[in-house]
Protein backbone atom coordinates (compact mmCIF):
# COMPACT_ATOMS: atom_id res chain seq x y z
CA UNK A 1 0.00 0.00 0.00
CA UNK A 2 2.88 2.14 1.14
CA UNK A 3 4.73 1.29 -2.24
CA UNK A 4 1.53 2.35 -4.22
CA UNK A 5 1.05 5.48 -2.64
CA UNK A 6 5.49 6.42 -3.17
CA UNK A 7 4.52 5.75 -6.78
CA UNK A 8 1.29 7.79 -6.89
CA UNK A 9 3.34 10.49 -5.54
CA UNK A 10 6.10 10.00 -7.74
CA UNK A 11 3.78 10.24 -10.66
CA UNK A 12 2.24 13.69 -9.57
CA UNK A 13 5.92 15.06 -8.74
CA UNK A 14 6.87 14.25 -12.24
CA UNK A 15 3.91 15.94 -13.63
CA UNK A 16 4.27 18.70 -11.60
CA UNK A 17 7.63 19.47 -12.43
CA UNK A 18 7.24 19.18 -16.39
CA UNK A 19 4.95 22.48 -16.18
CA UNK A 20 7.38 24.06 -13.85
CA UNK A 21 10.95 23.69 -15.77
CA UNK A 22 8.44 24.99 -19.18
CA UNK A 23 7.16 28.15 -17.40
CA UNK A 24 10.81 28.42 -16.44
CA UNK A 25 11.91 28.16 -20.01
CA UNK A 26 9.27 29.24 -22.02
CA UNK A 27 9.37 33.12 -20.62
CA UNK A 28 13.38 32.75 -20.76
CA UNK A 29 13.06 31.97 -24.39
CA UNK A 30 10.53 34.74 -25.72
CA UNK A 31 12.85 37.45 -23.17
CA UNK A 32 16.39 36.01 -25.47
CA UNK A 33 14.32 36.70 -28.46
CA UNK A 34 12.75 39.75 -27.51
CA UNK A 35 16.00 41.50 -26.93
CA UNK A 36 17.76 40.11 -29.79
CA UNK A 37 15.13 42.12 -31.67
CA UNK A 38 15.97 45.23 -29.85
CA UNK A 39 19.29 45.44 -32.26
CA UNK A 40 19.25 43.68 -34.90
CA UNK A 41 16.94 45.88 -37.32
CA UNK A 42 19.00 48.45 -36.18
CA UNK A 43 22.94 46.96 -36.84
CA UNK A 44 21.86 45.49 -40.15
CA UNK A 45 22.70 49.04 -41.92
CA UNK A 46 26.17 49.23 -41.73
CA UNK A 47 27.33 46.90 -43.24
CA UNK A 48 24.90 48.39 -46.03
CA UNK A 49 26.00 51.68 -45.59
CA UNK A 50 28.39 52.22 -48.96
CA UNK A 51 25.55 49.97 -50.90
CA UNK A 52 22.72 52.51 -49.62
CA UNK A 53 25.09 55.34 -49.70
CA UNK A 54 25.92 55.04 -53.67
CA UNK A 55 22.19 53.90 -54.53
CA UNK A 56 20.49 57.10 -52.73
CA UNK A 57 23.54 59.94 -53.13
CA UNK A 58 23.40 60.50 -49.13
CA UNK A 59 25.87 62.68 -48.16
CA UNK A 60 27.80 62.21 -44.82
CA UNK A 61 25.66 64.64 -42.82
CA UNK A 62 22.97 62.20 -44.41
CA UNK A 63 24.51 59.15 -42.92
CA UNK A 64 25.69 60.50 -39.28
CA UNK A 65 21.59 61.49 -39.10
CA UNK A 66 20.73 57.84 -40.35
CA UNK A 67 23.17 56.75 -37.47
CA UNK A 68 21.86 59.27 -34.86
CA UNK A 69 18.25 58.56 -35.44
CA UNK A 70 17.69 55.19 -33.28
CA UNK A 71 19.43 56.46 -30.00
CA UNK A 72 17.71 59.94 -31.24
CA UNK A 73 14.40 58.04 -31.02
CA UNK A 74 14.85 55.90 -27.67
CA UNK A 75 15.10 58.80 -25.62
CA UNK A 76 12.20 60.68 -27.72
CA UNK A 77 9.36 57.98 -27.74
CA UNK A 78 10.38 55.99 -24.11
CA UNK A 79 7.74 58.08 -22.33
CA UNK A 80 5.04 57.63 -25.02
CA UNK A 81 5.90 54.16 -24.47
CA UNK A 82 5.47 54.12 -20.93
CA UNK A 83 1.54 55.35 -21.62
CA UNK A 84 1.61 52.58 -24.15
CA UNK A 85 2.43 50.26 -21.41
CA UNK A 86 0.24 51.87 -18.91
CA UNK A 87 -2.55 51.74 -21.68
CA UNK A 88 -2.61 48.43 -22.89
CA UNK A 89 -0.37 46.48 -20.76
CA UNK A 90 3.51 45.59 -21.31
CA UNK A 91 2.68 42.35 -23.11
CA UNK A 92 0.38 43.32 -25.70
CA UNK A 93 3.13 47.17 -25.89
CA UNK A 94 5.94 44.31 -26.70
CA UNK A 95 3.99 42.59 -29.42
CA UNK A 96 2.82 46.23 -30.83
CA UNK A 97 6.35 47.52 -30.65
CA UNK A 98 7.97 44.02 -32.59
CA UNK A 99 5.10 44.30 -35.30
CA UNK A 100 6.04 48.25 -36.47
CA UNK A 101 9.88 47.69 -35.89
CA UNK A 102 9.43 44.80 -38.38
CA UNK A 103 7.24 46.42 -40.72
CA UNK A 104 8.98 49.64 -40.13
CA UNK A 105 12.50 47.97 -40.83
CA UNK A 106 11.14 46.53 -44.11
CA UNK A 107 9.85 49.79 -44.98
CA UNK A 108 13.53 51.06 -45.44
CA UNK A 109 13.88 49.07 -48.64
CA UNK A 110 11.00 50.62 -50.64
CA UNK A 111 13.19 54.55 -49.73
CA UNK A 112 13.66 56.66 -52.93
CA UNK A 113 15.86 59.00 -51.02
CA UNK A 114 17.25 60.15 -47.59
CA UNK A 115 13.67 61.63 -45.93
CA UNK A 116 12.24 58.53 -47.30
CA UNK A 117 14.46 56.35 -45.48
CA UNK A 118 14.53 58.50 -42.84
CA UNK A 119 10.90 57.99 -42.02
CA UNK A 120 10.49 54.55 -41.54
CA UNK A 121 14.02 54.42 -39.75
CA UNK A 122 12.29 56.86 -37.03
CA UNK A 123 9.15 54.64 -37.11
CA UNK A 124 11.56 51.82 -36.41
CA UNK A 125 13.00 53.50 -33.43
CA UNK A 126 9.73 54.59 -32.40
CA UNK A 127 8.99 50.59 -32.21
CA UNK A 128 11.85 49.68 -30.47
CA UNK A 129 11.49 52.42 -27.99
CA UNK A 130 8.29 51.02 -26.86
CA UNK A 131 9.89 47.35 -26.93
CA UNK A 132 12.63 48.49 -24.35
CA UNK A 133 10.72 49.89 -21.02
CA UNK A 134 8.37 46.42 -21.63
CA UNK A 135 10.88 44.71 -20.74
CA UNK A 136 11.34 45.04 -17.19
CA UNK A 137 8.16 44.79 -16.13
CA UNK A 138 7.62 41.81 -18.08
CA UNK A 139 10.85 40.50 -16.54
CA UNK A 140 9.11 41.33 -13.07
CA UNK A 141 6.21 39.65 -13.96
CA UNK A 142 6.88 36.56 -15.54
CA UNK A 143 9.92 35.87 -13.53
CA UNK A 144 9.94 37.82 -10.15
CA UNK A 145 11.98 35.54 -8.50
CA UNK A 146 14.87 35.32 -10.88
CA UNK A 147 15.23 39.31 -11.95
CA UNK A 148 19.14 39.76 -12.28
CA UNK A 149 19.39 36.26 -14.35
CA UNK A 150 15.85 36.67 -16.72
CA UNK A 151 17.97 40.37 -17.30
CA UNK A 152 20.87 38.71 -17.92
CA UNK A 153 19.16 36.33 -20.47
CA UNK A 154 17.25 39.41 -22.47
CA UNK A 155 20.46 41.06 -22.64
CA UNK A 156 22.63 38.23 -23.75
CA UNK A 157 20.15 37.81 -26.70
CA UNK A 158 20.40 41.61 -27.55
CA UNK A 159 24.05 41.50 -27.80
CA UNK A 160 24.19 38.29 -29.79
CA UNK A 161 21.36 39.80 -31.80
CA UNK A 162 23.84 42.75 -32.45
CA UNK A 163 26.75 40.14 -33.73
CA UNK A 164 24.35 38.38 -35.78
CA UNK A 165 23.20 41.42 -37.42
CA UNK A 166 26.58 42.51 -38.54
CA UNK A 167 28.02 39.13 -39.34
CA UNK A 168 24.93 37.66 -41.31
CA UNK A 169 24.09 40.59 -43.60
CA UNK A 170 26.57 40.19 -46.18
CA UNK A 171 27.40 37.22 -46.56
CA UNK A 172 23.59 35.44 -46.04
CA UNK A 173 20.46 38.18 -45.93
CA UNK A 174 22.09 40.28 -49.04
CA UNK A 175 22.39 36.77 -51.27
CA UNK A 176 18.92 36.23 -50.29
CA UNK A 177 17.63 39.86 -50.64
CA UNK A 178 18.71 39.24 -54.84
CA UNK A 179 22.08 41.04 -53.55
CA UNK A 180 20.28 44.48 -53.18
CA UNK A 181 20.28 45.90 -50.16
CA UNK A 182 16.79 46.90 -49.93
CA UNK A 183 16.28 43.00 -50.25
CA UNK A 184 18.66 42.49 -47.38
CA UNK A 185 17.25 45.06 -45.16
CA UNK A 186 13.44 44.25 -45.44
CA UNK A 187 14.33 40.34 -44.13
CA UNK A 188 15.39 41.52 -41.19
CA UNK A 189 12.07 42.55 -40.28
CA UNK A 190 11.08 38.50 -40.66
CA UNK A 191 13.18 37.56 -37.67
CA UNK A 192 11.42 40.16 -35.85
CA UNK A 193 7.87 39.19 -37.15
CA UNK A 194 8.07 35.97 -36.01
CA UNK A 195 9.12 36.61 -32.69
CA UNK A 196 6.06 38.93 -32.16
CA UNK A 197 3.76 36.05 -32.92
CA UNK A 198 5.93 33.82 -30.70
CA UNK A 199 4.93 36.43 -27.71
CA UNK A 200 1.16 36.49 -28.60
CA UNK A 201 0.82 32.61 -28.57
CA UNK A 202 3.32 31.90 -26.04
CA UNK A 203 3.54 34.43 -23.99
CA UNK A 204 2.58 33.59 -20.02
CA UNK A 205 -0.74 35.19 -19.54
CA UNK A 206 -1.62 35.81 -16.18
CA UNK A 207 -4.73 36.47 -14.06
CA UNK A 208 -3.36 37.07 -10.37
CA UNK A 209 -3.51 40.76 -9.43
CA UNK A 210 -0.29 41.15 -8.96
CA UNK A 211 0.86 40.62 -12.68
CA UNK A 212 1.21 43.93 -14.30
CA UNK A 213 1.54 42.75 -17.72
CA UNK A 214 -2.05 41.53 -17.70
CA UNK A 215 -3.40 44.26 -15.49
CA UNK A 216 -2.46 47.48 -17.51
CA UNK A 217 -1.12 50.14 -14.77
CA UNK A 218 -2.79 53.83 -14.97
CA UNK A 219 0.27 55.88 -13.95
CA UNK A 220 2.57 56.19 -17.15
CA UNK A 221 4.67 59.64 -16.45
CA UNK A 222 8.05 58.78 -15.21
CA UNK A 223 8.65 60.70 -11.68
CA UNK A 224 11.20 63.48 -12.94
CA UNK A 225 11.42 64.79 -9.38
CA UNK A 226 12.43 60.92 -7.87
CA UNK A 227 16.51 61.15 -6.83
CA UNK A 228 16.59 57.50 -7.57
CA UNK A 229 15.24 57.98 -10.87
CA UNK A 230 17.91 60.58 -11.82
CA UNK A 231 20.56 58.41 -10.48
CA UNK A 232 19.59 55.37 -12.59
CA UNK A 233 19.48 57.23 -15.80
CA UNK A 234 22.70 58.95 -15.06
CA UNK A 235 24.11 55.31 -14.38
CA UNK A 236 22.84 53.48 -17.85
CA UNK A 237 23.47 57.13 -19.69
CA UNK A 238 27.34 56.58 -18.62
CA UNK A 239 27.15 53.19 -19.91
CA UNK A 240 25.74 53.72 -22.66
CA UNK A 241 27.70 56.54 -23.48
CA UNK A 242 31.18 54.74 -22.92
CA UNK A 243 30.47 52.28 -25.76
CA UNK A 244 28.74 54.74 -28.55
CA UNK A 245 31.03 57.44 -27.26
CA UNK A 246 34.11 55.18 -27.96
CA UNK A 247 32.98 53.30 -31.24
CA UNK A 248 32.55 56.97 -33.21
CA UNK A 249 35.65 58.40 -32.11
CA UNK A 250 38.49 54.97 -31.81
CA UNK A 251 38.28 54.71 -35.63
CA UNK A 252 39.03 58.63 -35.90
CA UNK A 253 41.89 58.81 -33.04
CA UNK A 254 43.57 55.75 -34.73
CA UNK A 255 43.35 57.30 -38.22
CA UNK A 256 44.88 60.10 -36.24
CA UNK A 257 47.80 58.76 -34.81
CA UNK A 258 48.66 56.61 -38.09
CA UNK A 259 47.02 52.93 -37.54
CA UNK A 260 44.33 53.09 -39.49
CA UNK A 261 45.15 49.64 -40.09
CA UNK A 262 43.45 48.59 -36.14
CA UNK A 263 40.33 50.09 -36.95
CA UNK A 264 38.32 46.47 -37.92
CA UNK A 265 40.09 44.47 -35.32
CA UNK A 266 39.12 47.49 -32.65
CA UNK A 267 35.68 47.88 -33.58
CA UNK A 268 35.35 43.73 -33.55
CA UNK A 269 36.87 43.49 -30.47
CA UNK A 270 34.55 46.34 -28.75
CA UNK A 271 31.78 44.46 -29.66
CA UNK A 272 32.80 41.12 -29.63
CA UNK A 273 34.12 41.85 -25.98
CA UNK A 274 30.76 42.03 -25.00
CA UNK A 275 29.72 38.52 -25.46
CA UNK A 276 31.43 36.64 -22.73
CA UNK A 277 30.48 39.69 -20.44
CA UNK A 278 26.37 38.61 -21.05
CA UNK A 279 27.30 34.90 -20.86
CA UNK A 280 29.07 35.53 -17.50
CA UNK A 281 26.42 37.51 -15.83
CA UNK A 282 23.67 34.74 -16.59
CA UNK A 283 25.57 33.04 -13.65
CA UNK A 284 26.51 36.18 -11.70
CA UNK A 285 23.97 38.79 -12.07
CA UNK A 286 21.41 37.30 -9.32
CA UNK A 287 24.88 37.56 -6.78
CA UNK A 288 26.03 40.79 -7.55
CA UNK A 289 23.21 43.07 -8.65
CA UNK A 290 22.46 44.75 -5.10
CA UNK A 291 26.52 45.52 -4.48
CA UNK A 292 28.40 48.72 -5.73
CA UNK A 293 31.47 46.99 -6.00
CA UNK A 294 30.67 45.20 -8.79
CA UNK A 295 29.82 48.20 -10.55
CA UNK A 296 32.81 50.27 -9.43
CA UNK A 297 35.02 47.33 -10.98
CA UNK A 298 33.30 47.57 -14.08
CA UNK A 299 33.67 51.36 -14.18
CA UNK A 300 37.52 51.67 -13.19
CA UNK A 301 38.28 48.68 -15.35
CA UNK A 302 36.56 51.05 -18.86
CA UNK A 303 38.57 54.08 -17.17
CA UNK A 304 41.93 52.13 -16.90
CA UNK A 305 40.99 50.62 -20.72
CA UNK A 306 40.78 53.90 -22.14
CA UNK A 307 44.31 54.54 -20.55
CA UNK A 308 45.48 51.51 -22.67
CA UNK A 309 44.00 52.28 -25.95
CA UNK A 310 45.67 56.06 -25.47
CA UNK A 311 48.98 55.20 -24.07
CA UNK A 312 49.78 51.69 -25.55
CA UNK A 313 50.13 50.47 -29.00
CA UNK A 314 49.31 47.87 -31.61
CA UNK A 315 47.56 44.74 -30.78
CA UNK A 316 47.41 46.07 -27.22
CA UNK A 317 44.76 49.02 -28.74
CA UNK A 318 42.88 46.15 -29.77
CA UNK A 319 42.59 44.31 -26.20
CA UNK A 320 42.03 46.55 -24.34
CA UNK A 321 39.48 48.15 -27.25
CA UNK A 322 37.83 44.25 -25.88
CA UNK A 323 37.96 45.41 -22.02
CA UNK A 324 35.78 47.81 -22.70
CA UNK A 325 33.34 45.94 -24.34
CA UNK A 326 33.67 43.44 -21.65
CA UNK A 327 33.53 45.77 -18.70
CA UNK A 328 30.76 47.95 -20.41
CA UNK A 329 28.63 44.99 -21.19
CA UNK A 330 28.90 43.43 -17.32
CA UNK A 331 27.02 47.43 -15.87
CA UNK A 332 24.70 47.27 -18.91
CA UNK A 333 23.03 44.03 -17.85
CA UNK A 334 22.98 45.17 -14.12
CA UNK A 335 21.82 48.22 -14.58
CA UNK A 336 18.53 46.85 -16.70
CA UNK A 337 17.89 44.80 -14.03
CA UNK A 338 17.19 47.56 -11.33
CA UNK A 339 14.28 49.17 -12.73
CA UNK A 340 11.96 45.83 -11.77
CA UNK A 341 14.28 45.27 -8.81
CA UNK A 342 13.74 48.85 -7.05
CA UNK A 343 10.48 49.47 -8.02
CA UNK A 344 6.58 48.97 -7.55
CA UNK A 345 5.30 46.43 -9.98
CA UNK A 346 2.86 48.97 -11.64
CA UNK A 347 5.97 51.60 -11.43
CA UNK A 348 8.36 49.58 -13.19
CA UNK A 349 7.48 50.45 -16.89
CA UNK A 350 7.89 54.51 -16.13
CA UNK A 351 10.48 54.10 -13.96
CA UNK A 352 12.33 52.16 -16.71
CA UNK A 353 11.08 54.53 -19.60
CA UNK A 354 12.43 57.50 -17.71
CA UNK A 355 15.57 56.02 -17.24
CA UNK A 356 16.01 55.24 -20.82
CA UNK A 357 14.53 58.93 -21.77
CA UNK A 358 17.64 59.98 -19.35
CA UNK A 359 20.15 57.51 -20.84
CA UNK A 360 19.82 57.98 -24.39
CA UNK A 361 19.85 61.60 -24.41
CA UNK A 362 23.19 61.61 -22.50
CA UNK A 363 24.47 58.81 -25.21
CA UNK A 364 23.58 61.76 -27.96
CA UNK A 365 25.00 64.30 -25.59
CA UNK A 366 28.29 63.06 -24.73
CA UNK A 367 29.82 62.05 -28.35
CA UNK A 368 29.22 65.87 -29.18
CA UNK A 369 30.79 67.39 -26.41
CA UNK A 370 33.90 64.95 -26.89
CA UNK A 371 33.73 66.15 -30.64
CA UNK A 372 33.67 69.85 -29.13
CA UNK A 373 36.41 69.31 -26.51
CA UNK A 374 38.80 67.54 -29.67
CA UNK A 375 37.86 70.49 -32.12
CA UNK A 376 38.14 73.00 -29.12
CA UNK A 377 41.98 71.98 -28.39
CA UNK A 378 43.29 70.17 -31.63
CA UNK A 379 44.41 67.17 -28.96
CA UNK A 380 42.65 64.24 -30.47
CA UNK A 381 42.80 62.36 -26.76
CA UNK A 382 40.75 65.40 -24.98
CA UNK A 383 37.43 63.50 -27.12
CA UNK A 384 38.10 60.65 -24.59
CA UNK A 385 37.58 62.82 -21.64
CA UNK A 386 34.01 63.40 -21.57
CA UNK A 387 33.97 59.13 -21.69
CA UNK A 388 36.51 58.49 -19.11
CA UNK A 389 34.25 61.01 -16.44
CA UNK A 390 31.34 58.41 -17.67
CA UNK A 391 33.26 55.72 -16.70
CA UNK A 392 33.96 57.42 -13.12
CA UNK A 393 30.39 57.75 -13.15
CA UNK A 394 29.59 54.12 -13.56
CA UNK A 395 31.99 53.07 -10.75
CA UNK A 396 30.92 56.09 -8.34
CA UNK A 397 27.28 56.29 -8.50
CA UNK A 398 25.98 52.97 -7.35
CA UNK A 399 27.91 53.64 -4.26
CA UNK A 400 24.39 56.66 -3.28
CA UNK A 401 21.60 53.81 -4.07
CA UNK A 402 19.87 52.22 -1.25
CA UNK A 403 19.43 48.78 -3.05
CA UNK A 404 17.07 48.02 0.00
CA UNK A 405 14.74 50.61 -0.62
CA UNK A 406 12.37 49.57 -3.18
CA UNK A 407 10.03 52.72 -5.12
CA UNK A 408 7.05 52.74 -3.66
Amino acid sequence: MHVANDKSMTAVSDRERTPSLRALLVPLGLLWLAGAALRMTVLAVPPLLPLIHADLGLTETDVGILAGLPSLLFAAAAVPGSLAIARFGARTALIAGLVVTAAASAARGLALDAATLFAPTILMGAGIAVMQPSLPPIVRAWLPDRIGFATAVYTNGLLVGEVLAVSLTLPLALPLGGSSWRGAIALWGLPVLAIAFLVGVLGPRRRTPSRVEERPARKWWPDWGSGRLWQLGLLFGSVNSTYFATNAFLPEYLTHVGTPHLIGASLAALSIGQLPASFLMLGLAERVLERPLAYAVAGLLCFASLFGILFMSGMWVVFWAGMIGFADAVAFVLILALPPLLSAPNDVHRTAAGMFTISYSCAVVIPILGGLAWDASGIAETAFVPIALCTLAVAALPFGIDFRRRLA
